[in-house]
């Protein structure tokens, strides 16, 4: 239709417009209270700009791809959000306000996007500490 030139441009009503205002960077920072599936609708959403952003062991670390973590719970005891609770080649899972999260892409400041395995491997994180 378009190259017979048959399309007829209709104009959107203004009915049901909405703003959607500018992403701030302080809206990255993820909060670990929040339930597992918005954590990781959250960081997909962010990715690539602003990216979702935690604390551990003082650095800024990026958070880029994640997905709910299930079939752990006979080995995670429930602790505080932002709690490691397993550190894993597939991912690092991490307490969330309801269930858990499997990261499975992080950036430290100054590097590259990096797998789960890898990373883990420049930074060590363990079980029990504290991201956030």
């Amino acid at each position: 239709l378009a190259a017979a030139g048959r399309l007829q441009p209709v104009p959107q009503p203004e009915a049901g417009v909405t703003y959607a205002h500018k992403i701030e960077k302080a809206e990255s920072a993820i909060d670990w209270t929040q339930d597992a599936v918005t954590l990781v609708r959250r960081i997909r959403a962010f990715d690539p700009f602003p990216g979702v952003s935690t604390l551990a062991q003082g650095e800024v670390l990026k958070l880029w791809a994640a997905q709910a973590a299930v079939g752990g719970e006979d080995r995670w005891s429930r602790q505080a959000p932002g709690t490691v609770l397993e550190v894993m080649p597939q991912g690092i899972v991490v307490q969330a306000g309801d269930g858990a999260v499997c990261l499975t892409e992080l950036q430290r400041p100054g590097g590259r996007r990096l797998p789960a395995a890898e990373f883990v491997r420049g930074m060590a994180l363990a079980p029990g500490q504290v991201l956030g």
